[in-house]
């Protein structure tokens, strides 16, 4: 997993309420075990039509989309089936980050530990958001995970909400069993004591 440095990006803004998980990535897509290619069917019932060419009109199909890590959602995000191949598929696109007002809270979960941050916002924040980017898409977003700031283009600076645990994964670039792997020496010497005081506690026993 990459380490999320400091955030500077374009936004994508796509002002949908109650987006779904099999709206994100439909269910006949959920058989791969592999990440590979799953930005290609990232909301992919909205981004082709039936004979599978883009939607010109749709915003991923669009320039501004190309290179931009924010998606600027609308609220209730993630919402649905829980299924960790939603935070694959916006991930292998391009984003490393999701600001909306609200996350469901599987997906929340499942984002955090794929190195993708959901940022929750209040509704004035989101509008002040969307209004920016309509009248100029090239606008610019900042994102401090460590201090926990989105700083908007206007420069307003918005304090957001994540758990310490999660926060040192994403800012380490590690998922919950790298975070172990990162003990590994503290856990075998712990290991090694432990059991050395069994078998002490074996060796001082007597019979009578």
């Amino acid at each position: 997993m990459t380490p999320f440095t400091n955030l500077e990006s374009r936004v994508v803004p796509l002002p949908v309420n109650n987006v779904d998980t099999d709206q994100i990535i439909p269910a006949r897509f959920l058989k791969t075990t592999s990440k590979e290619g799953l930005g290609d069917q990232l909301f992919t019932d909205w981004r082709y039509d039936a004979q599978g060419r883009p939607k010109p009109d749709f915003i991923l199909n669009q320039p501004r989309a190309k290179g931009a890590q924010i998606l600027l959602a609308g609220d209730n995000f993630g919402c649905g089936s829980s299924r960790e191949h939603a935070p694959w598929a916006l991930t292998q696109f391009g984003f490393r980050a999701v600001v909306s007002t609200s996350f469901a809270d599987i997906f929340k979960q499942n984002a955090l530990k794929n190195s993708l941050l959901p940022i929750v916002v209040p509704q004035d924040v989101q509008a002040e958001l969307f209004d920016a980017v309509a009248k100029s898409p090239g606008a610019v977003v900042k994102v401090d995970l460590e201090a926990q700031i989105l700083t908007t283009p206007a420069g307003r600076q918005v304090k957001f909400p994540v758990d310490e645990f999660s926060k040192r994964c994403l800012l380490h670039g590690v998922d919950e069993l790298g975070y172990i792997l990162g003990h590994e020496q503290a856990i075998a010497a712990y290991e090694s004591r432990r059991l050395g005081s069994i078998n002490t506690q074996k060796g001082d026993r007597r019979i009578f």
